[in-house]
C-alpha cells in the first residue's frame, strides 16, 4: 500500500484502499495528527457507509496516516457556538459511530501512536483494536471543557467497566499500551510499525469467516443491555436463521470432509 500522506495539493481526508475483501480506511490529516474536523467526520461516515453497502467488502480497518492514529477533535476548528451548530457537529460525529455499529461487517482499529479524546472514542467503537507497543490513550475531553462523544459512554464502560470508565473520564491521564491491554481497553499489542500488517491479518481472517454469523454476534452485543430471557429469545431467532444459511451448510460439510470451510459473500440485504 502507498503512503496516503503523500500526494497532490489537496489530498483526501480519508483514503480508501482494498486489500482483497478488506477495505482499509485511513484518516489522512497527518499534518495535524489526524485530528477530526467536520470534513473528516463526513468523509469517514460516507466511506464506512459505502463499505457497508459494497458486497465485495467483508471487513473494514480504520487507521491513521503517519505515526499517530488520531489526536482527537481538531480544537483549532472549535469555538463557542449556538445549539443548532453544535448539534450538527455532534451528530456528524455520531454518524461515524452509527455506521460502525450498524454494519454487520467486522471493523478493526489499527492504532499506531496516540488515540486521544475522539480518537479514543473512534478506536473503541470498533470490534477489535490492535495497537503498537508505543501507543498511548487518554479520554482527554475535559481538557477543553467537554464530556465526550462518539459513543464513548457506551463503548468505554463496556470494555473497562463503569467504575474505571468514570475515573478515566473525570481524571483523564495518559495510558500506555501495556496498561490499556491489562484494562481490556485494547485487544492486542504488536511492535510499533507492524500494526497495520497485524490488523490486516486479523481482518482477512474475519473476511474469510461466516458473514451472517459475524453480523449476528455484532448485533447481539450492541445496543442496551438485554434481560437474560430476552437474550435467549434473540439467540433462538439468530440460530434459526443461521441453520438455514449457505454458510452453515458449507461449514458443516467442511467439518465432515475434514477440510477448511470456504464461506461465500453475503449481500447487504441478506445480512440484515
Amino acid at each position: 500500500m502507498t503512503d496516503p500522506s503523500r500526494g497532490g495539493a489537496t489530498p483526501e481526508v480519508v483514503v480508501a484502499a482494498d486489500e482483497g475483501a478488506v477495505r482499509v480506511l485511513t484518516l489522512n490529516r497527518p499534518q495535524v495528527r489526524n485530528a477530526i474536523d467536520m470534513p473528516l467526520r463526513i468523509a469517514l461516515a460516507h466511506a464506512l457507509e459505502e463499505a457497508d453497502l459494497d458486497p465485495s467488502v467483508r471487513a473494514v480497518i480504520i487507521t491513521g496516516a503517519g505515526d499517530v492514529f488520531c489526536a482527537g477533535g481538531d480544537i483549532a476548528t472549535m469555538r463557542r457556538m449556538p445549539p443548532d451548530e453544535a448539534r450538527s457537529r455532534a451528530e456528524a460525529a455520531q454518524r461515524v459511530v452509527r455506521a460502525i455499529w450498524r454494519t454487520p461487517k467486522p471493523v478493526v482499529a489499527a492504532v499506531e501512536g496516540a488515540a486521544y479524546g475522539a480518537g479514543l472514542s473512534l478506536a473503541m467503537a470498533c470490534d477489535r483494536i490492535v495497537v503498537g507497543d508505543s501507543s498511548a490513550f487518554s479520554a482527554s475531553f475535559t481538557g477543553v471543557g467537554l464530556a465526550g462523544d462518539m459513543g464513548i459512554f457506551a463503548s468505554l464502560p463496556a470494555r473497562v467497566g463503569v467504575a474505571r470508565a468514570r475515573q478515566m473520564l473525570l481524571l483523564p491521564k495518559r495510558i500506555d499500551a501495556d496498561q490499556a491491554l491489562a484494562a481490556g481497553l485494547v485487544d492486542e499489542i504488536v511492535p510499533a510499525g507492524e500494526v497495520l500488517a497485524a490488523a490486516l491479518h486479523d481482518a482477512s481472517r474475519l473476511a474469510a469467516g461466516p458473514a451472517l454469523a459475524l453480523g449476528a454476534i455484532k448485533l447481539m452485543l450492541s445496543g442496551s443491555p438485554r434481560a437474560p430471557l430476552d437474550m435467549l429469545e434473540l439467540e433462538v431467532e439468530h440460530q434459526v436463521r443461521l441453520f438455514g444459511s449457505d454458510d452453515f451448510a458449507e461449514g458443516a460439510a467442511a467439518f465432515r470432509e475434514k477440510r477448511t470451510a470456504h464461506f461465500g459473500a453475503v449481500s447487504h440485504q441478506e445480512s440484515l
